[in-house]
């Protein structure tokens, strides 16, 4: 799906749309109908009817169809004297009269295919001064719109009464763009969307390359901006009857989008909330600053905020956590209605069951997130703690102490929740925090950013934790070496890659989370049996969720490890078997060891032993966490220390690595390289030191006159 834009949070509430169809869209550049992209487009109609929604369309192309019937009927009755005279142009009426028949037994003809009735209503600009007219021409929608029957809409241009129809914009409404815009008011429509032959507004002429889209008209900001171009080939609208019509029905309440046509399932995607085309909204300058902020200055405020974040007390510090937890609390519906819609837009769009789980803020856990967070600032406070404190010499005294590393970059996809967690943590550190989440959150990310951002007070600033919206602004972001300090990129294996391959930035993550039990032959099979399900099940899209079961030869067709299998089995899990377990118990042979599943399946294999256990994990794990479980405890011991694991367990599930239950309050990640933070990321890792020392006037000159002592001094 394109990605999602905030301001379109709206759409999940829209019940009745407008569609205008321009002449363009419906015509091919020889003025011939576009049958397949009209059967298209028919075809989405079918689609929202079929969804609930009330679909009214308004439709140009009769006076084109009308001509192109017209030229041709000439031609085939004109004689060749004739043809040899100045050819007249066709009546516009005419035209109008012969090509709305035709085009209205196309919708006719396609629609009836689907299994959808349609109608038609033609209006002309008088009508719509009669008090009366207008009454009943609601109540024939309404009665239509109760049938499922769709109302197709068309200016009556062969008895229109203006003098020059195809010119005049005097009047109620003067082409089809107009009418639809006074029918969104009139009908009290949800949304217009308006479908031209271009992908939205473009700051200037599309086909020049400097010409960007606009994806939010603000007035304020466009009005003085745009250059139209040409207007429209076929129709007599145009961009600048679009736009003009779009202003006066999104002030008057109806929203509308202009998109392309042509672009397949375009209705659909404005619907589900993606960030095509270009809005208009009334609230619209509420949303997007008159200036556009660049990923510089979105970075330098973070740091200036940061940096009076760190000039207040601990007890201020502490007071913005607590306030952070209870705004979650009493938002709470709030959140779960936007994440309720980001979750139906992401299985609508077909995206995997693992990543919709993690997208879904479930039950309790907008209550569990806030308890994180009110044990994070019970915590001690972590900033300007001295580590170490030293005699350099007599009266000169040398502290290392904690602070903040400055700048985070956080890129994270899917767990709308990572969000809630990474912003405590930046404020317990007093660091400040960009963060950029994945399209299928948008919804979900924009109003926990904005519960959080509210309840920062303004002595420190809202702009403290900045929300990244477009993936454009990441590649601008990561040339920022001199003023972002850490990048922690929490999403696939790819998305890692990508961003180190991207930054001069230090960058703190893991990869893959292939997590092992390894079960030995000295195992209690009953604790393994509970350590491999819940290793397993209890959330098998978590990075810290078995991946590989291994397991002792000695333990092969033994009863306590069937017992294990039927249960996984039993629970719903996909087992692939290694070589060796393919070849033994007959399971489905995996396609690779480096394989992350993130679902209800996993691998087993078979080893000689714990150092034949341990030799698998360095070749195919990802260093995320592993585990033993043994009642020998020299073979454990053998584990532990050999693993080269962030996180290496003895008989314990996988599953408790993890920053709360590692008692880090949350974590920002889970670190498996090996310098500064490894494992889970709590608020330690994102501190770092710096040096105090305090004399009485001491200089070096050559170290003449200085008697070095370097002693250890007590912290307090």
């Amino acid at each position: 799906m394109a990605s999602a834009d905030p301001s379109r949070s709206f759409m999940k509430d829209v019940k009745r749309v407008i569609v205008k169809v321009g002449t363009a869209v419906v015509s091919r550049h020889d003025g011939r109908l576009a049958l397949g992209r009209v059967g298209a487009l028919c075809e989405q109609m079918k689609e929202l009817n079929s969804l609930g929604y009330e679909v009214i369309m308004v439709t140009s192309g009769a006076v084109g169809v009308g001509r192109q019937r017209l030229r041709y009927r000439k031609l085939v009755n004109s004689s060749f004297a004739d043809l040899q005279k100045p050819q007249m142009e066709l009546d516009g009426k005419a035209c109008a009269a012969v090509g709305q028949s035709g085009l209205m037994a196309l919708y006719d003809m396609l629609f009836t295919q689907l299994d959808v009735s349609s109608s038609q209503l033609l209006v002309t600009d008088s009508d719509f001064e009669n008090l009366k007219f207008r009454e009943r021409l609601s109540e024939t929608v309404e009665s239509l719109l109760d049938l499922k029957v769709i109302p197709i809409f068309n200016e009556n241009d062969a008895i229109s009464t203006r003098k020059a129809p195809y010119e005049d914009s005097s009047g109620i409404f003067w082409d089809n763009d107009s009418l639809a815009g006074l029918l969104a008011m009139e009908l009290k429509a949800d949304l217009l969307i308006l479908l031209s032959d271009v992908d939205g507004l473009y700051s200037g002429p599309p086909s020049e390359p400097s010409s960007k889209i606009i994806h939010t008209y603000i007035k304020e900001k466009h009005h003085h901006e745009i250059t139209f171009g040409d207007k429209s080939r076929v129709g007599r609208g145009g961009m600048t009857a679009k736009v003009k019509a779009a202003v006066l029905a999104s002030n008057s309440g109806t929203p509308v989008v202009i998109t392309s046509g042509f672009e397949n399932q375009s209705i659909i995607k404005v619907l589900q909330g993606a960030r095509i085309g270009t809005l208009f909204h009334k609230n619209a300058s509420l949303w997007e600053p008159l200036k556009d902020v660049s990923a510089r200055e979105m970075a330098v405020a973070a740091r200036d905020c940061s940096r009076r974040l760190q000039n207040l007390s601990s007890e201020e510090r502490k007071k913005i956590l607590l306030d952070i937890a209870d705004a979650l609390e009493e938002n709470e519906d709030l959140i779960r209605s936007e994440n309720e819609a980001d979750v139906a837009a992401a299985q609508y769009a077909g995206y995997e069951k693992p990543l919709v789980s993690r997208l879904t803020i479930k039950p309790g856990k907008i209550a569990s997130l806030a308890k994180s967070i009110r044990t994070l600032a019970n915590m001690e406070d972590p900033i300007n703690q001295i580590l170490k404190k030293t005699e350099v010499a007599d009266d000169l005294v040398l502290e290392k102490t904690s602070c903040p590393l400055g700048v985070l970059l956080i890129i994270f996809e899917s767990r709308p929740d990572a969000l809630v967690q990474i912003a405590s943590l930046a404020i317990r550190s007093g660091n400040g925090l960009l963060l950029k989440g994945g399209k299928e959150a948008i919804r979900s990310n924009t109003i926990l950013h904005k519960v959080i951002t509210d309840a920062i007070p303004c002595n420190v600033g809202e702009k403290l934790i900045g929300l990244v919206t477009t993936r454009d602004e990441i590649t601008d972001l990561l040339k920022l070496d001199d003023v972002i300090d850490l990048v922690i990129p929490r999403g696939s294996n790819k998305l890692v890659s990508q961003i180190k391959a991207s930054t001069k930035i230090p960058v703190l993550g893991h990869a893959d989370g292939i997590c092992h039990v390894y079960i030995d032959k000295s195992a209690d099979m009953d604790m393994a049996k509970r350590i491999v399900m819940d290793a397993k099940i209890d959330y098998p899209a978590a990075c810290n969720a078995m991946e590989t079961l291994l397991v002792h030869k000695d333990l092969m067709k033994t009863p306590g490890l069937d017992d294990i299998l039927v249960a996984l089995k039993t629970e719903g899990v996909n087992i692939y078997g290694g070589p060796i377990a393919h070849k033994a118990l007959g399971f489905p042979k995996a396609s690779s060891f480096h394989h992350e599943y993130s679902s209800m399946a996993c691998t087993i294999e078979f080893v000689d032993d714990v150092q034949s256990a341990i030799d698998h994990i360095h070749r195919y794990g990802s260093a995320h966490t592993d585990c033993i479980v043994t009642t020998d405890d020299k073979v454990a011991e053998t584990f532990l220390r050999q693993v080269d694991s962030a996180a290496v367990f003895h008989n314990a599930s996988t599953r408790f690595s993890d920053g709360a239950r590692f008692g880090l309050g949350a974590e920002v990640g889970i670190s498996t390289g090996r310098i500064h933070a490894r494992g889970p990321v709590g608020v330690e890792g994102l501190l770092t030191t710096r040096w105090i020392l305090r004399g009485r006037g001491q200089v070096v000159n050559g170290d003449k006159d200085v008697v070095y002592t370097h002693k250890s001094l007590p912290l307090q």
